[in-house]
């Protein structure tokens, strides 16, 4: 159950990354974060008035109220690096790295006192290599600064976010989700207000913009469930293949040639589910 859980967010998070990224082509980034992220509000507002979800906060740092903030803080700047990163057109640079954002909570899990399985632990590895090998890392291109600097700070703001996620849906992973998007759209607002403007999008725009706010605002949640019910270390590992349903978006939908190697990406990352999976 976590695991599939876990597989369905990287769906999820996969293609909303490679809508907002075209959008971002068109629109700051920081933009396209903030409108979608508004819609990802709403659908978390309606799923909670549907459900009846609705839980009184308090200010314990383990509760989701202070969680979902940090989650939403980090994870607002963590998109908006990913996105602008997608924009330069530069996808096998910044794709990869930004997967490697499971490290972080995974490590904090496993600092916490969480333990693995021998087999476990090699799924995690053979996995993230996939992950990162999937993406079709650029090395013989070189790293420029900025693909690389926009790559790490979208790892770092993932793997922040990830981990305040699973603390914060210990208490709700609903109202961890919902706070996070509370957070995101103050920040949307303040830069709005500042720049005079939301980003110059057209009426055409808002089906792809609502489906990457209700993609993301979904695999969140997923995730935010999943680490509830299994190992956050493992969950947090599987969730972060997202590239690869990027990469196959781009395949499938701009006829990017896939090269070998992320074809051995996906094959390793396969493989690493199956030893995760065969631990269960």
């Amino acid at each position: 159950m976590p695991i599939g859980l876990a597989l369905i967010s990287s769906v999820l998070w996969g293609s909303a990354d490679f809508q907002g990224g075209r959008l971002a082509k068109k629109h700051s980034a920081f933009a396209v974060t903030g409108l979608s992220q508004v819609i990802g509000l709403v659908c978390g507002l309606v799923v909670v008035a549907l459900s009846h979800s609705w839980k009184i906060p308090n200010l314990e740092m383990n509760g989701y109220f202070i969680s979902g903030i940090c989650a939403g803080i980090a994870g607002y700047l963590g998109l908006s690096c990913l996105y602008a990163g997608l924009a330069t057109g530069r996808m096998g640079v910044v794709s990869p790295i930004s997967s490697l954002s499971a490290i972080i909570p995974a490590t904090y899990a496993i600092i916490q006192g969480e333990k693995l399985l021998l087999i476990q632990g090699i799924g995690i590895i053979i996995a993230l290599a996939g992950a990162f090998f999937a993406s079709g890392p650029e090395i013989s291109q070189g790293f420029s600064l900025k693909p690389l600097a926009l790559a790490v700070g979208a790892a770092l703001g993932f793997g922040i976010s990830l981990t305040f996620m699973a603390k914060g849906s210990v208490t709700s992973a609903l109202m961890t989700m919902v706070m996070m998007r509370v957070a995101t759209l103050c920040i949307s607002l303040s830069l709005a207000l500042r720049m005079r403007t939301i980003g110059g999008f057209q009426i055409s725009d808002l089906p792809s913009l609502a489906l990457v706010g209700v993609a993301d605002f979904s695999a969140n949640l997923l995730i935010g469930v999943a680490s509830t019910r299994g190992l956050v270390s493992v969950v947090m590992v599987i969730g972060s293949l997202f590239p690869i349903m990027t990469a196959l978006l781009a395949f499938k939908i701009l006829h990017e040639r896939l090269h070998k190697i992320q074809y051995v990406g996906i094959a390793l990352a396969v493989t690493g589910i199956a030893l995760i999976s065969s631990s269960q």
